[in-house]
């Protein structure tokens, strides 16, 4: 088959469907990914087809609005945000789109790339296949990944979030999506729910890449919704550490890894400082990952070690615990590696994984990111290396999502799809 995914979004988010393209394209299947120009480099080092859409997100996660609005965490305002930057966009995706996609035989995209290949898949008259690495259908069994953290736990509430998360979205998006439908694609409006019934999917399954071990097939959804196991992407055999790295690692316990990955800070310096102290009142060592947002410090400790990038697959086995802001593909890779995961939330599906991490017992309970302090930060630390309990929970965990096989299973799913 000749395979379109379309994955706009952060490298958290393009990530799995890189792994998940890589798993299709060695099953023998042709496989064009589209995404940001600025992971040009990051998906042909892969080996996998790139086909650009136009913008910058880097750009975007980077701007003096957002590092606000993130540092807030006001889930609507960041929703707004993005869609006005969306919409700026969309006529241009639309247009990249079917130029992309106009010679394939399925589509698959996840909630960032949904309602843009819905319309080119109704266009094109191409079927979709929905494939999302955070819960998205809605269920009575938790509440939606997206919608802001509730007291109450009840199943007509959890039911009602999903619905609620599933309109803020469609109608941030409803303007954008009806300029490209007629200007670009010369379809009629999408219907003013949104297109969750369309036919683009109908017959389709809707793929899950996350662990049964960590979110179990909720009883209310259908057979078609298949939860596979995580997607992950593998480091490449040409990666090597440095020598300081190697050397950091070996001249003392185990350190804990802190990074907050693309989300950005209005103030990075005093960011580090405040995980320094963190890490000085914890008594614990630490590598520090500078991020999207330039964390640094010029008077560095013998304790803290400074990255720009590393695998997360290297490092997080060889760490002590993880520390991070809680996007899906980084919560992936911290529960794998069996270490206990902190989770510091800035918005979106955040502070569900946050939650997650903190029912399954595999962690402290997140601090939301406008909560952090050096104080707590070091409480959760401490209790990260010395809960033994909480330790040996995050190894069996870790062992059970070892043994499973996320992309392998996906693609089976695919293959077995009738076009």
């Amino acid at each position: 088959m000749r395979i379109a995914i379309i994955a706009p979004g952060s490298r958290g988010d393009v990530q799995p469907y890189l792994a998940l393209g890589k798993g299709l394209k060695d099953a023998g299947h042709d496989v064009r990914l589209l995404t940001h120009e600025n992971f040009a480099g990051f998906v042909k080092t892969h080996q996998l087809e790139f086909w650009p859409l136009r913008g910058n997100v880097q750009e975007v996660a980077e701007s003096q609005e957002m590092r606000e609005l993130l540092e807030k965490g006001n889930f609507l305002a960041i929703a707004k945000f993005q869609a006005n930057a969306a919409k700026r966009a969309a006529l241009e995706w639309a247009e990249d789109g079917m130029a992309a996609c106009a010679d394939m035989d399925l589509l698959l995209a996840g909630i960032g790339g949904l309602y843009i290949g819905i319309s080119l898949a109704e266009k094109l008259k191409i079927p979709l296949i929905q494939a999302h690495s955070i819960p998205f259908t809605p269920t009575k069994s938790f509440p939606g990944a997206l919608f802001p953290p509730m007291p109450l736990k009840l199943a007509l509430v959890n039911s009602l979030s999903h619905h609620l998360t599933r309109q803020i979205m469609w109608q941030s998006s409803r303007g954008a999506d009806k300029v490209v439908r007629q200007a670009v694609l010369g379809l009629p409006p999408a219907p003013f729910f949104g297109p969750y019934r369309s036919t683009a999917f109908e017959n389709m399954p809707v793929l899950y890449g996350f662990s049964p071990s960590v979110i179990p097939q909720p009883a209310d959804w259908d057979a078609d919704k298949k939860i596979t196991g995580y997607w992950f992407l593998e480091a490449e055999d040409t990666w090597r550490p440095s020598p300081d790295l190697i050397d950091f690692l070996n001249s003392g316990p185990a350190p804990v890894y802190i990074g907050f990955g693309s989300m950005s800070n209005r103030n990075p310096e005093e960011t580090a400082e405040l995980i320094i102290q963190a890490v000085h009142l914890s008594k614990q060592r630490a590598i520090l990952l500078s991020g999207w947002s330039g964390l640094q410090s010029h008077d560095l400790p013998d304790s803290v070690f400074l990255l720009d990038s590393v695998p997360h697959a290297w490092l997080f086995p060889r760490v002590a615990a993880v520390v991070h802001h809680g996007g899906a593909g980084t919560t992936a890779a911290g529960l794998r590696a069996g270490v206990p995961t902190i989770i510091v939330p800035f918005f979106g599906d955040q502070p569900f994984w946050g939650a997650r991490v903190a029912a399954l017992g595999i962690g402290p309970k997140p601090i939301p990111r406008k909560a952090l302090t050096s104080e707590n930060l070091a409480q959760a630390l401490q209790e990260a290396a010395t809960n033994d309990a909480m330790r040996q929970r995050a190894a069996n965990l870790g062992s059970s999502i070892q043994a499973e096989d996320g992309v392998n299973t996906a693609v089976e799913i695919i293959q077995r799809v009738r076009l």
